[in-house]
């Protein structure tokens, strides 16, 4: 086997004192915390808002396996039935709620994933149950900031919404529904998010340390398709694990829409 740079060697098997040494030269992964805040936030913003029209595709979907609607709708009639009835900018209407909540539960949701990550891991940056346990911590912290505007986002997603707008939104749930209704599905965000951040980030970590390991070489000229590749593979399991608890999620959240409706 090829000799690999000493920047891919495991931490056990360097000296312990230059380790140590290095640990406290440099931030984690070579970035301040606020760094890591503002990066969460600006990558949650693009992720939400670049995948919005799926992920209206999907609360529709979600929504009319209610006994509000009796035939639930597949991906095909979800997608042309909005197209038809409300035209392409139907498949962004509860965007600016999303917007709001994203940036500032990414900003936690990563900031403290890597303190976590940095405190947990002891020293030993390959510890699958350290990227796990990080993940869950995050997600409680994110998901407290994110939950009542993704609330107030998959109520205007759905066909025949009463509400005009966000504000218009937030305001008449609280009047009518109370503060509790933004939190309705806090728990079982909870519930869903933690086992999904648990396998995201110790997959992501692993892959990314294998796609790293197959060409430690070019690993620096290849770090964006790393992290995308090791993305990708992460979230579709994760996704897989924990969709039926979305479902459940989504329905809770929109629950009050359909007295709202006279449903």
């Amino acid at each position: 086997m090829a000799d690999v740079s000493p920047k891919f060697h495991r931490p056990d098997l360097l000296p312990a004192a230059g380790y140590a040494e290095a640990e406290l030269s440099v931030s984690h992964d070579g970035i301040e915390f606020w760094q890591f805040m503002v990066a969460g936030s600006i990558a949650g913003v693009i992720e939400h808002t670049s995948m919005f029209p799926v992920d209206t595709l999907k609360t529709r979907m979600q929504a009319q396996s209610t006994p509000c609607h009796s035939v639930p709708a597949g991906l095909r009639h979800a997608f042309t039935s909005i197209l038809r009835l409300e035209g392409p900018l139907g498949l962004y209407r509860g965007i600016g709620a999303m917007s709001l909540g994203a940036g500032p539960a990414h900003a936690v949701y990563f900031s403290v994933y890597e303190k976590a990550k940095e405190y947990l891991s002891r020293g030993n940056p390959n510890n699958p149950a350290a990227h796990a346990a990080s993940g869950v911590v995050a997600t409680v912290a994110s998901d407290a900031v994110l939950t009542p505007m993704d609330t107030v986002k998959q109520r205007l997603q759905l066909r025949s919404s009463p509400y005009k707008g966000v504000a218009d939104c937030a305001a008449r749930v609280f009047r009518e529904e109370g503060l509790r209704a933004f939190y309705a599905s806090y728990r079982t965000t909870v519930v869903m998010n933690a086992p999904f951040t648990a396998v995201h980030f110790a997959t992501y970590e692993a892959s990314k340390r294998a796609l790293m390991e197959v060409s430690p070489d070019n690993a620096s000229d290849e770090r964006l398709v790393v992290h995308a590749t090791a993305g990708a593979a992460a979230g579709a399991l994760a996704a897989l694990v924990t969709t039926p608890l979305d479902v459940v999620k989504t329905q809770l959240q929109c629950q009050g829409v359909f007295s709202v409706m006279g449903l």
